[in-house]
């Protein structure tokens, strides 16, 4: 089994637990909800945060293979430069 495949099924039940031990607890219904909205805020945020960490990575990586595709054009023109100078020359 993969570490992603893994890593999922455990925040998977995990999440599970939590609310299952929510909805069991000993707490009135107006306490429950705030909890379940808190909770919901909770992973609300940390999904926004990790969707821009998420982001934030590919857009570097972009910018990194832009430069590098930039870089290779040069060389390849410059070469392509030298090579009609040799057969003009």
């Amino acid at each position: 089994m993969s570490l992603s495949k893994f890593l999922t099924g455990f925040a998977v039940g995990a999440a599970i637990g939590a609310v299952a031990g929510i909805l069991l607890a000993p707490k009135s219904g107006a306490e429950t909800r705030e909890m379940i909205g808190e909770m919901a805020s909770d992973v609300a945020r940390k999904t926004d945060e990790t969707v821009k960490d998420i982001q934030r990575r590919a857009d570097n990586i972009v910018s990194d293979v832009q430069e590098k595709s930039e870089e290779i054009m040069g060389k390849i023109q410059d070469m392509l430069n030298k090579q009609k100078e040799e057969l003009e020359g």
